[in-house]
């Protein structure tokens, strides 16, 4: 099972969405791209969401091997590019082709074309605002998509540090490749990280930084979801990962970087999904009230009569 999973947040539109990613990954032969089964809300959810009774609340969806998780919350975050996701191709004609179906009423921040660290590469915002940074890859491939965080602002020049704190955190964790600026590349520091890789839990993350001048930084539109067997697990990740108090919220936090986790126990899912109504429904209240997610406070409302 996938340890840390993508989880994306739109208004109303998770569906169409997914199905428009899946389509386009498939169309370039993306045999690994597929939809799962979608959560619906429920009674308690409409009433703290105030999404319809019975509409798709979150939908799990695979591209290229990575699983991800669409929600519908309403219009309360926007994705932006401090979070994006480099798609690794084989040739040349599979950048140009899923450039061309994820450009489809999107915005180019770095054009299609040529650069110095790839003979093929774009920079896209596609029409839901998700950032995709298509990329014929001069290495080889480990993985297809890779998550990529963009740190600028106020934590530009913290990257190489956050690569060290999560990889304290979480295991099967290492550094992969590096490039830094170099002389020359004002603003930019030149020990300052122009692109790095790195593993956590057997995963592969991106990271980059900017000292240019950007109006977006991270926020809950995308966070990653950490998907814990145990209550042992829930508390080792909460609580080095928790940095931002009023940020804490139903398994949610924000880091000391601003970007936002899920701190998930298996037992939450199995628990809300009960097919009795009224034991779902008091586990969904119960998690509401929380912060933190307690398994045995989810046990004890469910087994409440």
């Amino acid at each position: 099972m996938q340890k840390i999973t993508p989880f994306l947040w739109f208004d109303d539109q998770a569906e169409e969405a997914v199905n428009f990613y899946v389509s386009a990954f498939s169309t370039v032969g993306d045999k690994n791209s597929k939809i799962g089964n979608a959560v619906r809300y429920d009674e308690a959810g409409t009433k703290a969401s105030g999404r319809p009774k019975g509409s798709v609340m979150t939908l799990p969806f695979r591209l290229g091997g990575l699983d991800f998780v669409a929600l519908n919350g309403g219009p309360i975050f926007k994705f932006t590019p401090a979070i994006s996701f480099f798609v690794n191709c084989r040739t040349a004609d599979e950048v140009q082709q899923l450039w061309d179906r994820l450009f489809d009423g999107g915005t180019a921040l770095m054009p299609l074309d040529k650069y110095d660290f790839s003979d093929k590469y774009g920079w896209l915002q596609d029409k839901y605002g998700l950032s995709w940074q298509v990329i014929l890859p001069r290495e080889q491939i480990v993985q297809k998509l890779v998550p990529s965080l963009m740190f600028v602002g106020d934590v530009c020049g913290q990257a190489e540090e956050a690569i060290n704190f999560y990889s304290s955190i979480f295991n099967d964790s290492k550094m992969g490749t590096i490039f830094r600026y170099g002389a020359g590349r004002e603003p930019d520091n030149e020990n300052n990280i122009a692109y790095a890789d790195f593993v956590l839990e057997g995963q592969y993350f991106a990271i980059m930084e900017s000292a240019r001048e950007h109006d977006f930084g991270f926020n809950e539109a995308i966070s990653f979801m950490v998907n814990c067997q145990s209550q042992e697990e829930v508390d080792h990740y909460w609580n080095k990962l928790t940095a931002v108090p009023e940020a804490e919220q139903c398994g949610w936090l924000k880091d000391k970087y601003g970007v936002s986790w899920q701190i998930v126990p298996a037992a939450l899912g199995k628990l809300m999904n009960d097919p009795d109504p009224a034991k779902s429904l008091r586990v969904t209240q119960a998690m509401l009230k929380m912060k933190k997610i307690e398994i045995a406070d989810l046990k004890k409302a469910y087994e409440q009569e």
